[in-house]
Formats: structure tokens, sequence, C-alpha cells
């Protein structure tokens, strides 16, 4: 007798999503997450290539290429800041589809008219445009994560965004670049990119099945959800503070990118191929923390979880990178378990993305993630000139302090943040 029990699609689909569920990653946009992965693999390419590429390929001078590269930052702090209001307005759908366009067809600008017919002029006009794209479609996914997820996964599911982000951008890209340059060149390699893009793009735009938020938000105030998003900062006190938190979250670690390379060679006595190395052996952990505090949140409260392991955890990280290995010296081991600390308490901040939209109604959820996303890009801004105001790696017992200052008051400013859709508040809700 043949005992085999036969699964009908419908419960093989059922038990995929429940797998889903019970990770985190919300079914209907499960695709979002693996396209967001391909986007920023796409992105992330040129991340550790393209200034040395513009000088030595393209003729422009180091200051040159800066220049090129702070404005498209612009522009990306501007795709930030538009891209939750325009969710709001359009639907996180079709502001992703915009992203994508955007990034394809600058991009092919870039390389055709730019480098193809070296006219310098058209490089950087479409390289600063292009700023935009990722913006839009990674947060635009974002918002789409926070209006479509229950509260006791929503901790989760940013976690699981802030890890295909990172991963992305600009870990796994620069891998890619570091395997097809010799193969098929720079410009092969960029072409590789539109490529990644593209494929991220379609998988996140025909993958994700949730029709029922991709759209606009229904009572949201149409093109004058614009104007919200500027007024929301003196409207909703709370939602500044949370834009606060997150601007200190990840500016302390922009301003290290300056100067720790000057104070571990040149004061702690570490050469520079075993600084490189803890660099990247440290935020690979970093990124797995993203998935785990997204997690953790979920159970322990968005709250607390920003507030100990992030602001506090973080303010520790920071006074142990920069006194123990003054006493350990150039020790390997002992620096990247310190710089870990650090790294692991910027993960910490992950359920921030889910608390700070829900300290509003859902209404005006699209202008609060305008104003985080607008604090993120910020901070890459802000970081580097806090270092040239205090002076550098000269100055770096000043700096050390002032960021730990920076994380305290973070965790001060949490206490502000209160949410009842908080998962802990609603658990004692239930329990009342």
């Amino acid at each position: 007798m043949n005992t085999d029990v036969l699964v009908s699609p419908d419960t093989k689909s059922r038990g995929a999503a429940g797998l889903l569920d019970r990770l985190g990653l919300p079914a209907p946009l499960a695709l979002g997450f693996l396209g967001v992965l391909l986007f920023m693999i796409g992105d992330g390419i040129e991340s550790n290539y393209l200034s040395p590429f513009l000088v030595g390929a393209e003729g422009f001078s180091e200051s040159s290429a800066a220049v090129t590269i702070s404005l498209y930052g612009i522009f990306v702090a501007i795709g930030s800041w538009l891209a939750g209001t325009l969710s709001a307005v359009l639907g996180p759908r079709r502001v992703m589809l915009l992203g994508a366009a955007n990034w394809i067809v600058f991009e092919a600008i870039f390389l055709i008219v730019g480098v193809g017919m070296d006219l310098g002029w058209a490089a950087v006009l479409a390289y600063t445009i292009r700023g935009i794209g990722y913006p839009f479609f990674a947060y635009a996914f974002l918002f789409w994560i926070n209006v479509a997820t229950p509260p006791h996964q929503r901790g989760s599911s940013v976690g699981w965004f802030w890890f295909v982000f990172g991963a992305g951008l600009p870990t796994i890209g620069s891998l890619v670049a570091s395997w097809t340059i010799p193969h098929i060149g720079e410009v092969g390699t960029f072409w590789l990119a539109v490529v990644i893009v593209s494929l991220g793009a379609v998988i996140a735009l025909l993958g994700v099945r949730d029709r029922t938020h991709a759209g606009p938000i229904p009572d949201s105030a149409g093109w004058g959800e614009l104007a919200k998003g500027m007024t929301i900062l003196w409207r909703a006190p709370r939602v500044t503070a949370g834009a606060v938190v997150r601007l200190i979250n990840t500016a302390p670690n922009f301003a290290l990118f300056v100067v720790a390379p000057f104070y571990f060679t040149q004061q702690i006595g570490l050469d520079q191929g075993h600084y490189l190395q803890i660099v990247t052996i440290v935020y690979t952990a970093n990124i797995g923390a993203n998935l785990v505090f997204g997690i953790v949140g979920d159970r322990l409260g968005w709250q607390r979880t920003v507030t100990w392991f992030g602001c506090v955890l973080c303010a520790l990280g920071m006074l142990l990178l920069f006194y123990v290995p003054q006493i350990a010296g150039p020790n390997f081991w002992v620096i990247t378990l310190c710089w870990a600390v650090f790294g692991i308490g910027l993960a910490g901040f992950v359920p921030l993305t889910a608390l700070t939209p829900a300290l509003v109604t859902i209404e005006d959820r699209g202008s609060a993630l305008a104003v985080y996303t607008l604090a993120a890009g910020l901070s890459a801004f802000i970081g580097p000139v806090i270092v040239a105001l205090l002076g550098g790696a000269a100055h770096m017992t000043l700096l050390v302090w002032t960021f730990v200052g920076m994380y305290v008051l973070g965790a001060i400013l949490c206490t502000v943040l209160r949410s009842s859709e908080d998962p802990v508040r609603m658990r004692r809700a239930v329990t009342d």
C-alpha cells in the first residue's frame, strides 16, 4: 500500500510562507528583498574603483573626481529625503520603478556619452543625477515594508532590509568588481552593474505579490505630502528626535573612516594590510548583526534595543577601540575584537527604522521615513565635518569623547521614542 502523502501546491505554498514568516520575512514581499540585494550589488560594484577610474582612465584631477562624487552624494541625500514622501503620494512600487529607470538610463548616458565620447561634463552630470536612483528604489521598498508588515514582525523585516542593503553595497559589489575587472575591464564591469541592477529591479517589481500596499496611501495629502515632509519636523518632535538618533548612529562611523587609518597605522603601529583586514572582518560582522538585532528588537522591544544595544554599546565600543590598543599595541585580534563591539553596536540601531515611522499615524509615515532616511544620508556628511572641525587624528581624544557624548545624547533621546506598536508595549497591552 502506498503511504505517500500528496501535498498540494497550495499546501506547499502555505508551508513556504510560514517558514519565511518565522524567519521574519513577510512572504508577499520576499522577492523584494532579493531584488534589493541584487540592485545594491550592482550599485556597489563601482564603490571602490570609481574614483581611480575617473582619475586614471578619464583624466579627471583628484579634486574633480572628489567634487563629482560629492555632487552625487547631494543627490543621494535628496533622493533619500523624497523617497518616503513620494511613496505615500505615488505608491512605493511606482517610486521603485522610477528609481530603477533613473539608475539604468543615467548610467547608460554616463558610459555611452560621458565615458565613450570622452565628454567630462556629461559624465559628471549623468553620474550626479543617477544619485537619486538607489535611494528611490531601496527606500521606497523600506517604506513598503513599514506599511505592509505587522508590528510584531517589523523589526525583523527591517533587519533583513539592512542585511541585504549592506551585503550589496559595498560588500558583495566590491567583491564582484575584484573578480570581473581583470577579465572584462573597468568599463565592462560598469556594464555588468547595469545588468545586475536591471535584474534586481525586474525581480522586485514583478515578484512582490503584495498589491494592497503597493499604491498611494489612501488618506495621504497628495502632493501636499511634500509640504508635510518638511513640517513634520516640528509637528512631530518625536520623529525629529528619532531622526537625530539615526544621524548619531552612523556619523561617528563615517568619521572613523577618515581618521582611523591614520590613528591605527601611525599611532598604534598597524600596517595597512592588517588594518584593511580588520575593517573587512568588522563590517562583515556588522552585516550579520543587522539581521540579529532586527529579531532581537521584535523580542526585547524596539526602543529598548536601540537604547542599550545601539547607543550604549556604541559608546562602550568607541572607548574600547581608542584606549585598549594604547595598552595592547598593534595586536590584530585585540583591535578586531574592540572594533567589533562598536560595529555590532551600530547594528543595534536597526529597530529604529521600524520605530520612527510608528511614532505617527499611517498618513504621516511617508514623511517620517523621509526625515529618517535624510538623517541617514546626512550622517555621511556630518561625520567628516566633525573630524575637520576638531582637528583630525591629531586630536583623537577629543574626537572620541565627542562621539561618546553623541551616543549618550542618543540614549537620552530614546526615552521619548515610545510607540504603541513597539512589540513590548503591544504584549503588555494584551496582557493587561
